[in-house]
Formats: structure tokens, sequence, C-alpha cells
């Protein structure tokens, strides 16, 4: 009987050493050494204080901000630690009301903007904490926040324009543009004054 065993034993061990450890220790070390930003979670600090990763969304939901799309992670949104969808199918009147409210809200925080709304301004993504908003979205919102930092419209929107990241690998994805760069930007280049 252990003759038949030892060997299954020996191969179990054998590739959870080489497996389990080996193998993640050295992708691990290389992610380390070749992309150490990306490896420790592409965190944004600001004045040496960590505020946030460039790839998990956060709620601003002030008038001088960029505000992202709606979040159903966590009851409140934007947790990181309930990363999901709300799963709601489009048959929901749950989601139906809910995506209504929320163009109530944007239109009425927005009024410069009278055209239809992007959809991923209403719509939560699939993990609820998608940094990204579409640059049509970004755009919408122009007018408010140019206001709220009593800039020049033409202004903010330039800034906008360097934000705008392609296709990846020209090809793959959405234009798109990180709220959270946006937002940092904003308040290096047009300082709230208070």
């Amino acid at each position: 009987m252990w003759n038949q065993m030892l060997p299954g034993i020996r191969m179990t061990l054998l590739f959870t050493v080489l497996t389990g450890l080996i193998y993640p220790g050295i992708v691990t070390g290389l992610c380390q050494i070749l992309f150490p930003a990306q490896a420790n979670g592409s965190l944004i600090t600001r004045n040496g204080q960590v505020i946030g990763s460039a790839l998990i969304g956060q709620n601003f939901s002030r008038r001088e901000y960029f505000q992202p799309r709606p979040s159903a992670a966590g009851s409140d949104g934007y947790d990181a630690t309930a990363s999901g969808g709300s799963n709601l199918g489009p048959t929901s009147q749950k989601l139906v009301h809910r995506a209504k409210s929320t163009v109530l809200e944007l239109r009425a925080e927005n009024p410069a903007h009278t055209g239809t709304l992007p959809a991923d301004l209403a719509t939560a993504s699939g993990s609820g904490l998608d940094p990204h908003l579409s640059p049509a979205s970004a755009k919408l919102q122009v007018s408010r926040v140019a206001g709220a930092r009593s800039a020049q419209p033409a202004d903010i929107e330039r800034l906008l324009g360097q934000f705008i990241e392609g296709r990846d690998l020209g090809f793959l994805g959405e234009p798109r543009v990180n709220v959270l760069k946006l937002n940092i930007a904003l308040d290096e280049k047009f300082p709230l004054r208070y």
C-alpha cells in the first residue's frame, strides 16, 4: 500500500513547493524589480501620503470635482472590500429607479448639459469600483467644475484632454479618463479659494 501512496505524496509535496512557493516567489520578485508601482497596487501619493490607487474608484461628490461612475460596491458604494456589481437585471424595477434618480441628480448638478447622458454616468460598473469615465462623461461635467473653481471651461477642458487615455495597444477597450488623477491635477492647477 505504501508503495502506491508514496509517489502520490511525493508529487503532491513537490508541486506544492513548486507552484505554491517557488513560482509565486519568482513572479513576485520579478514584478517588484520590473514593475514596482504596479506590483504594489498603483498607489498615488500626495505630500508623502497615499491618497488612493489608480485602479480603484473613489467617491467625489463635491461640485468642484469630476464625479465618477455610480458604485454598487457596499452599502454606500466605493467599498473596496465589497467589490461587485448590483446583480440587478435589466427588468429590475430597483435598477430602473436607481438609474432614474441618478439621471435626475446629474441633470440638477449639470444644468448646462441638455443632451443625452452617457450610460456610464447612470450605471455602475461590474466591480462597482471602476476608476475611469468615458471622455463624454467627463466633458459633460466641465461647466460645473469650472464654475465651482472660478475657472474658464476651456481651461478645464484642456486639462481634461491631457488625461484622456487611448485604447490599450491601440485597439483594446475604449478611451477613458482616470477620475482620481484628473481631480489631483485640478487641485494642482486650479486650487480652490476659500
